[in-house]
């Protein structure tokens, strides 16, 4: 028998395998590795500092995920070996492979920024990328009654882009309902030229951030934090005081991938951008946040390529050539505040277009315009990740490859986000 090893089991990982288990060829056998037995659904952590409590729906058991016959290892691995093909686990055990899928994610790297992670994390410095971040944060603002509520982003790349901004278009909401709005600054400090990186979305969520009395820092390069100070620090010695400071900490790829010899210099995967076949090593392949590629570290983006790593996998068992099926496609929902969200559709070289989805010109949902429907999309897509995503199944009228159909490049087309 030959085997197919997949290293993590998150999103993309979980979905791969599901995948992989309906159309395993007889001589080959699966094992998934991961260390944690609870999956957790990522995108409910932007809620829980907001007042959310419903925690045991954004977690399950591990087990429950993968389905009946997928061959789980729970233990930690400490390096793959690419020359004799083994993974190596930190209690001392080996597992050989033939085809090795690396879906471990990326994780937060506080220590990585001087001063961040000091006395102060989770007193009056908070991440939300990570679950107990994200509830000691409910907590600090629950006590927050006025001053100046800092968001940093220290680097690019991150999990979900979007989210940083999301967090202050609820926060703009939060203490609007909480009547201190006036007493809040909101204040957004990121190391690019603009809200986001693709220029007409950013011309949206810039006007946005306007509209809601949202105060941007762009090109900060965070170089410290002084946490006695109360203050960031720049690389070029500008300053930002805060009261509360919400970070968005450097991102690295597993500590295994770094220590493996396989990562570049934040540790994520040098990988084929069509094939997701790592660039060195043509039996070892990257899924989702694991990759160095320039397509956005999303859940969405996890989705699409599972659907290309799976043919690519039967494709590689069976001696053929690799499809280049990737095109970095991505789509995600923007939440803005009181009930609404904005919808957003890109892949590598289309930037996110005007329009309906998916169905085009019908909808129901709005590209790059604001809507309730759209947020009311957000929060069932929960059901449909947990239900339908995770266990592998298509997601009609949602193509792996992006579609131009029903959209516009025109300006013109854009909806006024203040009539919506």
């Amino acid at each position: 028998m030959k085997n197919l090893v997949i290293l993590g089991a998150g999103s993309g990982g979980t979905m791969l395998a599901n995948r992989m288990q309906k159309k395993l060829p007889a001589d080959w056998q699966m094992t998934v590795v991961e260390p944690h037995a609870t999956h957790l659904y990522q995108p409910g952590l932007l809620f829980l500092p907001f007042g959310a409590r419903d925690e045991e729906k954004i977690q399950r058991p591990r087990r429950r995920t993968l389905a009946s016959g997928v061959n789980w290892v729970g233990q930690t691995v400490d390096r793959v070996d690419p020359d004799t093909k083994t993974v190596a686990f930190e209690g001392g055990d080996t597992l050989a492979y033939d085809l090795l899928v690396i879906a471990s994610g990326a994780r937060i790297r506080p220590e990585e920024t001087p001063g961040l992670h000091d006395g102060e994390w989770h007193r009056s410095i908070h991440d939300f990328y990570t679950l107990g971040g994200a509830r000691a944060l409910r907590d600090a603002l629950d006590r927050f009654e006025g001053g100046r509520l800092v968001l940093n982003v220290v680097e690019m790349p991150i999990k979900c882009p979007v989210a940083p901004m999301e967090f202050l278009f609820l926060a703009d909401e939060f203490f609007t309902k909480k009547g201190i709005r006036d007493k809040v600054d909101l204040v957004f400090a990121t190391p690019l030229d603009g809200a986001f990186t693709r220029p007409k979305c950013n011309s949206v969520l810039s006007y946005l951030i306007k509209q809601k009395g949202i105060t941007i820092h762009t090109d900060f390069g965070t170089g410290e934090v002084d946490a006695d100070g109360h203050k960031l620090v720049a690389y070029d010695e500008q300053e930002i005081p805060y009261d509360l400071l919400v970070s968005i900490p450097v991102h690295g790829g597993a500590q295994f991938v770094e220590d493996s010899g396989l990562g570049n210099e934040l540790g994520f995967v040098p990988t084929h951008p069509h094939t997701l076949q790592a660039k060195q090593h043509e039996d070892i392949f990257v899924l989702g946040d694991a990759t160095d590629l320039k397509s956005s570290k999303a859940g969405s983006v996890a989705h699409f390529q599972s659907e290309v790593l799976e043919e690519n996998l039967l494709h590689s068992m069976a001696g053929r050539s690799l499809e280049e099926g990737f095109d970095g496609h991505a789509n995600c929902f923007i939440e803005t505040g009181f009930g609404k969200a904005i919808l957003i559709d890109f892949n590598y070289e289309t930037e996110p277009l005007s329009g309906k989805f998916p169905l085009p010109g019908v909808g129901p949902m709005t590209l790059l315009g604001e809507s309730r429907l759209n947020h009311l999309g957000k929060l069932a897509f929960r059901w449909v990740y947990w239900n339908m995503l995770l266990p592998g199944r298509p997601i009609p009228m949602v193509d792996a490859r992006m579609s131009m159909r029903g959209k516009s490049d025109s300006t013109a087309a854009l909806p006024a986000l203040d009539e919506v």
